[in-house]
């Protein structure tokens, strides 16, 4: 029969091979080789915004019905709004160089409760954005397959899911690595199908042209002015997830390569080119070739076989692209992965969520914010049947939510805080129209798709918001209670003792207090420590872990800087011990897991100190309820079980708050 560490031995190799090795935080060059030039940026966060030109531009379209001469103006409107947009957010990145997410705009610009409403409704969006991104690849894979093979689509889509938590989890870079091939394929393969397009179709511009004046001559006499404009706003609209992923750049700043600025602008610039020719492109194709909707497919598999199914190697051309679609649309959901768990991280570090979603794996990844994202998206997809046009609705919404209250952010700084500045007024205007453009989307959107499940978005981003408000009540809750005891601490008269000096004595009984911050917990654990064990502990070693987190990891002076701060902690517990006349001394560990860390430092210090017992403080709540679990660690109670099995002594003091 194997033995536990035997079972815990074929585990750790088995997590080894799917997420990869731990990664070593003393290496200096660390962040340099996980950050992002911008090709690689525009391949992790632009594909989110070019695979929406495989459903965006096709859904607008569709909604123009026989009115199709509109395409023209809805291909220039949508140019100039992915340009607006980009310029804005490029603008933004130049204020928010460590991530400027409309969370973090909104927070700053606006307020916390903004700023809520911008992240919840980021969060539902970037769950969507995998789910409508799985479900399209689906249709476009799907759209090559005879109809018998449907069936299996949906399962496919859920095992896509699944491959992509796996990869997030190893790491960011290696997952845009893997991925690249398949973007650079979209990218040429799309290239070829649109310029080849609308070359094959020169000669007859002129008469299309003539089609679209008659058309737009006959709009007038049947639509009136206003319906035709109806019209054109409602399809408008519905091609709003066309620009869902420009704002992902802006967000994923603190994933790229020194200097940030300069390669989020560079990114930012790529992504805006190449959607905006895309798909304008593809609506333009659309008229040129007179593509109409058909069943089962796609309308960008329509127009692929309508331009090169009758040539050589026509068909090859036509599964070539049509498989690049689908597999570019798998790429696009990277930038829920990538992004999700980054705000979700922020909002963590905030107390808004819970703050294990600030945590780092070993590998420096959010896993826990990948695996939420990951399998909130499995529950979309399975309550929509990975219906693209339900999705489309559900996803757009809170995109443009998130993009208004960005640009009325950063209109009312520079229209406000700055005006009389340089370039105020032209920032002003560029940020007050990116607001009316989006304000548009998102109002024509509610409104026309709210029976259709546009409903259904903002009743789960309400309730979101809702508990993010519960569990930030119930963390500054905590925090005050935990403050009053230590303002209650430092009222305790000083001690009338001889100060003590020199390093502790091995062999003498020490008590080994685990800490966190220097705080009331570890003022009150110490004291503790002497009052049940009156004259017993000659000597004190306060031990404490460094942990680097989403909110810490920022940059290569990030290990260095926790370093620092904690060994300025750890002198602190130092000085207040030795005030008391006991011998004290410190020792730290830096890790992305609190818990593997602290047992490996406590084993070391059990070898330096024979005669040691650990001590830890932990939160004891009067009643007892699931969710404390949740958004409290439970760190002393899981190190006092591993510490049990090396066969050393653990004793948990608690720190008792009345809830």
């Amino acid at each position: 029969m194997s033995s536990p560490q035997d079972e815990t031995s074929f585990s750790e190799r088995v997590k080894r091979v799917l997420f990869g090795r731990p990664r070593d935080l003393g290496d200096r060059s660390l962040f340099h080789r996980l950050s992002l030039v911008p090709l690689l940026a525009w391949i992790g966060l632009g594909a989110d915004g070019l695979s929406s030109s495989s459903y965006g531009p096709d859904e607008a379209f569709r909604t123009l019905g026989e009115q199709t001469y509109l395409a023209v103006g809805l291909a220039g409107l949508t140019t100039a709004t992915v340009l607006l947009i980009s310029s804005a957010y490029s603008r933004i990145i130049e204020e928010f160089p460590q991530g400027g997410g409309g969370y973090v705009v909104a927070t700053k610009l606006l307020g916390e409760r903004a700023g809520v409403v911008s992240g919840c409704a980021l969060l539902v969006d970037y769950m969507l954005t995998i789910t409508v991104s799985i479900a399209a690849a689906g249709d476009a894979l799907f759209s090559l397959l005879p109809a018998p093979w449907h069936g299996i689509k949906l399962p496919l889509e859920m095992f896509l899911i699944l491959t992509l938590i796996a990869l997030n989890i190893r790491g960011v870079r290696e997952s845009v690595l893997v991925l690249a091939p398949i973007f650079l394929l979209f990218v040429g393969t799309h290239v070829l199908l649109l310029v080849g397009g609308i070359a094959a179709r020169l000669p007859e511009v002129a008469s299309t042209a003539r089609q679209v004046g008659a058309g737009f001559r006959g709009g007038l006499t049947t639509l009136g002015a206003g319906g035709m404009f109806l019209l054109f706003i409602h399809a408008y609209s519905m091609g709003g997830g066309t620009y869902t992923g420009l704002e992902a750049v802006s967000n994923g700043l603190p994933l790229m390569r020194e200097p940030r600025v300069h390669t989020g602008q560079r990114t930012m610039l790529y992504m805006a080119i190449s959607l905006a020719f895309t798909a304008s492109g593809l609506l333009v194709c659309y008229l040129l070739w007179g593509v109409t909707p058909l069943p089962g497919k796609t309308m960008n598999a329509v127009l692929a076989e309508h331009i090169a199914g009758g040539l050589s190697l026509g068909h090859t051309f036509v599964v070539l692209t049509l498989f690049a679609e689908g597999a570019l649309l798998v790429v696009g959901a990277q930038t829920g992965f990538i992004d999700g768990p980054r705000v979700l991280a922020n909002m963590a570090v905030d107390s808004w969520v819970p703050r294990r979603f600030a945590a780092l794996s070993e590998r420096l990844t959010t896993a826990n914010g990948v695996q939420l994202m990951g399998g909130a998206s499995l529950a979309a997809l399975l309550y929509t049947h990975g219906d693209v046009r339900r999705l489309v609705v559900m996803y757009s919404i809170n995109v443009f939510l998130t993009f208004s209250l960005s640009m009325a952010a950063m209109a009312r700084l520079w229209l406000g805080v700055r005006a009389g500045q340089p370039h105020w007024k032209r920032r002003g205007v560029l940020f007050l129209a990116g607001l009316l453009f989006c304000g548009t989307i998102l109002v024509m959107t509610v409104l026309s798709k709210f029976r259709e499940g546009g409903w259904l978005t903002l009743l789960v981003t309400g309730a979101v918001i809702v508990l993010c408000f519960v569990i930030r009540r119930h963390y500054r809750t905590v925090a005050s209670k935990l403050a009053a005891l230590y303002v209650e601490l430092e009222r305790v008269p000083p001690v009338a003792v001889t100060p003590a000096s020199g390093p502790p004595d091995p062999g003498l009984p020490t008590a080994a207090l685990l800490v966190g911050g220097y705080s009331g917990i570890g003022i009150h654990s110490m004291l503790n420590i002497f009052r049940a064990f009156p004259g017993f502990f000659k000597n004190l070693v306060f031990l404490s872990v460094g942990v680097i987190d989403s909110g810490g990891f920022k940059g290569e002076r990030a290990v260095p800087d926790l370093r620092e701060t904690t060994e300025q902690t750890l002198g602190r517990y130092v000085e207040l011990a030795r005030k008391l006349g006991v011998p004290a001394a410190h020792r730290m560990a830096i890790g992305t897991d609190a818990v593997d860390e602290a047992e490996k430092l406590c084993n070391e210090v059990a070898r330096e100190f024979p005669r040691v017992t650990f001590f830890a403080g932990q939160l004891i709540f009067r009643r007892d309820a699931w969710y404390q679990r949740l958004l409290h660690n439970d760190t002393a109670f899981a190190l006092q079980r591993r510490l049990q099995w090396s066969g050393l002594t653990m004793v948990i003091l608690p720190a008792r708050v009345r809830d």
